[in-house]
């Protein structure tokens, strides 16, 4: 750093150590500078793996859904699965004043069935659940754009033992590629189309809902879904329903429904995100410190001169930090480019607000990246706190005698 301006009383202002200085002794002790960043990059790979995973369960459902189509469930539950709608009663949420009609004067709503399915992972690993979903005719005109049917496949008939599956169920479940058979309860299903959807559904298994519920042997539905009036205010209706003695239901929006079902997987994603960042770290700031300890060991007698010719203890202190910081930054820079293949991975867990298997993608998007870098920035000043104040304090006599 060159030497600052006089102030205006005439005297010359404390000078700080060249930035050259702190860089010369990383490239001196490369060695144990590496290693000491390697300790810090695993904790920010680790800590970006994590959250990357969170991100991309949390993006796959808060892009789930619309605002103007309404999700109606039983009251008092948290999902679907938890949901369940008598026959007699579908009807009743169809014709509501709130729901859009179509071209010929029918309510563009339609009556589900939903249920988790123990299913064989197609490599062997094991049974997951897996979402069976059974749809009427107006569901594929309520997903409107956000459902699309890869070539090769088509729609299955209504009235027949037919079924589409997702794009990541199908690449991950045993009997669900196209022209298979799966066995649902004991009736024998065949798959004969491959769908990508915007959002969650793309892990679902869909069918007709009368054949669906005849074969599960659950004659009812677990939600109602319509396409409602713009302007309409989804929230009031809700309070409107739950206090409704006839008809006491559960209402959001489909996007607000898709975003309350990450809540608990979020949750301990992020909680162990943050544990093992903690533990990580902290071994971490053991490195740097170690690896800085032993350079202010090295460099006593360089201390000694640096303060004999004028440089004072807080501009050692600084020089000290500002090498260590180096250390976490390349410490981040590293772990940030060995997660960044994780970007567009797919995988697949645990829904647990659902209990059903989700599949989406790792996203390691610039807000993770940056608070990455500025996290391995404070494990590496952290690390080099102790030894940079036991540097700048080092009496400038006592230093220069020592070798």
């Amino acid at each position: 750093m060159a030497r600052l301006p006089t102030s205006p009383s005439g005297g010359r202002r404390r000078r700080l150590v060249p930035l050259k200085y702190p860089v010369r002794s990383l490239i001196v002790r490369w060695q144990a500078s590496i290693l000491s960043a390697l300790g810090i990059a695993m904790t920010i790979a680790v800590l970006c793996g994590v959250f990357a995973l969170r991100t991309g369960f949390e993006a796959l459902h808060a892009d789930t859904g619309a605002d103007d189509v309404a999700v109606y469930l039983r009251s008092g539950a948290t999902s679907e699965g938890e949901s369940g709608i008598p026959l007699d009663r579908v009807n009743q949420y169809k014709v509501r004043p709130e729901v859009v009609l179509d071209g010929n004067g029918q309510p563009l709503a339609a009556g589900e069935c939903y249920l988790a399915l123990f299913l064989h992972k197609a490599d062997g690993g094991g049974l997951v659940n897996v979402p069976i979903r059974g749809v009427e005719p107006a569901s594929f005109e309520i997903h409107g754009d956000d459902f699309k049917l890869l070539p090769g496949g088509r729609k299955f008939n209504f009235g027949a033992d037919e079924i589409i599956v997702g794009l990541p169920t199908s690449q991950r479940i045993r009997d669900c590629q196209l022209g298979q058979t799966l066995i649902v309860n004991v009736t024998p299903f065949k798959v004969v189309g491959i769908f990508e959807h915007a959002g969650a559904y793309r892990s679902e298994i869909w069918g007709d809902v009368d054949r669906i519920t005849a074969a599960l042997e659950r004659p009812m539905r677990q939600r109602v879904i319509a396409k409602v009036q713009p302007g309409t205010d989804v929230e009031r209706i809700a309070e409107e329903l739950s206090e409704d003695k006839r008809l006491p239901s559960k209402v959001a929006s489909e996007r607000a429904y898709f975003a309350a079902q990450t809540d608990i997987l979020g949750g301990v994603l992020g909680v162990l995100g943050t544990l093992l960042a903690g533990i990580l770290g902290i071994a971490a700031v053991l490195g740097a410190a170690n690896t800085m300890l032993a350079a202010v060991g090295a460099r006593t007698h360089e201390v000694g001169v640096l303060r004999s010719i004028g440089f004072g203890q807080n501009a050692i202190l600084l020089a000290f930090l500002f090498e260590a910081a180096l250390i976490g930054l390349a410490g981040g820079i590293i772990g940030c480019l060995l997660v960044l293949p994780l970007n567009g991975m797919q995988t697949g867990t645990m829904n647990w607000n659902t209990f059903t298997e989700s599949a989406f993608a790792f996203q390691v998007d610039g807000p993770l990246l940056t608070t990455a870098i500025v996290l391995s920035l404070i494990l590496g000043v952290l690390g080099g706190l102790i030894p940079a104040w036991k540097a700048s304090r080092l009496p400038p006599v006592e230093a220069m005698r020592r070798q």
